[in-house]
């Protein structure tokens, strides 16, 4: 285990536990969120992306 594995780890539990990607790019120091977004596990997932979340507001 080394420093890379404990600041991915630590990105990971930031955003399952609700931190935004902003503020986690802010926190690891990343100059493009682009770089932070690959930590973004749920970027796939239907179900927390900002798309599903306005069309369950609207229904």
């Amino acid at each position: 285990m080394g420093p890379h594995s404990l600041r991915h780890t630590f990105a990971i539990i930031a955003l399952d536990t609700g931190t935004s990607l902003h503020a986690l790019q802010d926190s690891l120091g990343h100059a493009d969120p682009r770089t932070t977004r690959r930590y973004d596990r749920a970027c796939n997932n239907l179900t927390k992306s900002a798309s599903h979340a306005v069309a369950r507001a609207l229904a």
